[in-house]
């Protein structure tokens, strides 16, 4: 079959455009051509193919069995073209939503500050962020990003490294006034430990002596599901509590926070991963998001 020098997109465009609107004239409208020149196109592909697609008098335009199969046909190769080139073009520009999952802490933290930058980068990209540490499931499609700390689990999702974070043990000055500070592990069962409530079957800590490693069993008052949480708590001066550094860092810098213990600190670190869907099909405007935030926070 000769089609050289045929645009068969176009003429597959066309096609569609008479059989939306059943005339030639209001085909011609909706892509600027004159009704002769859509006649011709029809013209033209009922001859290559050899087939009468449109029955066509003077009131009425209807389809054959054959023009119904090649209108399935053009509008599927349209829509596949239309996606191509939606690929191409968000590769060029990145575009369209990404909802990102990011605990409390954390994305408040040190997630929301760089929000203003990446969307002055990327104008076209819409981010849905979502603060929470209830761990959503990103391979069924509940966000496009998730932040997750810790070791990772077994699945078949991509993960990135954006850094690291240790714990400390922290007090506020005006409990350590009231309580006394505790000099080594042993002294925190007379203090009010404020602790997390998931992970753990129980609510150990972990220290260092003598370069032996050992877990400590804490209790207190209340125990909360994020970290943000419970440095509130010890800011109010209800107990001690061991979290993440990046909770804590401003408050120690500014004195409302005291570190305890530091001498029997294990030096534990937590990897923190950008998670999310991988693979060629992965669109570009997860593939920018996740490169901004392992290039700003690590």
């Amino acid at each position: 079959m000769q089609t050289t020098g045929v645009d068969r997109a176009r003429e597959m465009e066309v096609f569609a455009a008479v059989a939306q609107s059943g005339s030639f004239s209001a085909a011609g409208r909706m892509l600027d051509l004159t009704p002769s020149a859509v006649s011709r196109t029809i013209d033209r592909i009922e001859a290559r193919l050899g087939v009468r697609l449109m029955l066509r008098t003077t009131r009425v335009l209807t389809l054959t069995a054959e023009g119904q199969t090649y209108l399935a046909a053009a509008r599927r190769i349209l829509a596949d073209l239309d996606d191509a080139e939606r690929v191409i073009s968000d590769q060029g520009a990145p575009r369209g939503r990404v909802r990102v999952s990011a605990s409390l802490a954390h994305g408040r933290q040190r997630v929301v500050p760089l929000l203003g930058e990446f969307a002055r980068l990327y104008p076209r990209i819409l981010i849905d962020f979502n603060l929470t540490d209830v761990v959503v499931d990103v391979a069924a499609g509940q966000a496009d990003v998730a932040i997750r700390f810790g070791p990772l689990a077994d699945s078949p999702l991509t993960a990135r490294r954006l850094g690291e974070t240790g714990r400390t043990i922290v007090a506020s000055p005006e409990y350590l006034a009231r309580r006394g500070a505790p000099q080594v592990p042993e002294d925190l069962h007379d203090h009010d430990c404020l602790n997390f409530n998931f992970r753990r079957a129980e609510p150990v800590w972990p220290f260092r002596r003598d370069g032996r490693d050992y877990a400590l069993t804490v209790r207190g008052p209340i125990e909360a599901n994020n970290g943000e949480t419970l440095t509130q708590l010890a800011l109010a001066g209800v107990g001690v509590t061991r979290v993440g550094n990046f909770s804590v860092a401003d408050a120690i810098e500014t004195g409302r926070l005291v570190p305890l213990l530091e001498a029997f600190n294990p030096g534990d670190r937590e990897p923190i991963h950008a998670v999310f869907v991988g693979g060629a099909n992965m669109p570009a405007r997860v593939r920018v998001f996740v490169d901004f935030l392992a290039e700003r926070l690590r």
